[in-house]
């Protein structure tokens, strides 16, 4: 089931789920981008009630990276597409036209400038930095 049809009384679909993605555009540089995948209400497990889905992102695999408190990858993209998303810790990025963000746990990044300068990567505070790293399958 996809759409209102059915839909028993008090079941909202969820507003988009949104996420920072960075890209190298064309002007060889990185930047951030606020980006939003929309849901639909699905019979995703009956005969529970539906639930709002995003679309299936394909992933390769699956791994869990961590890095010290101070930690800091210069400049470098990414070297696939792939999603972070933080489990603990903080992650600081920084993009080459200048922008910066701290991701908390939660949050979830969708990785794409796999070519240019790239961006830079540190674990500013005093706590270990963990994420998920879910490499994106080719498209």
């Amino acid at each position: 089931m996809t759409g209102s049809e059915n839909i028993p009384d008090g079941i909202e679909v969820a507003r988009p789920f949104r996420h920072a993605r960075i890209y190298s555009g064309t002007d060889g540089e990185t930047h951030f981008e606020d980006h939003e995948l929309p849901f639909e209400l699905v019979d995703f497990a009956p005969p529970a009630p539906p639930i709002s889905v995003t679309e299936s992102l394909a992933v390769s695999g699956m791994a869990v990276i961590s890095s010290p408190a101070g930690w800091e990858g210069d400049w470098h993209p990414t070297p696939r597409r792939q999603l972070i998303v933080v489990l603990a810790g903080e992650l600081e990025t920084e993009v080459s036209d200048g922008e910066v963000r701290v991701f908390r746990p939660g949050d979830v990044i969708l990785v794409e400038d796999t070519s240019g300068k790239g961006h830079i990567s540190r674990v500013p505070r005093g706590q270990r930095g963990y994420a998920l790293a879910l490499p994106l399958s080719g498209e």
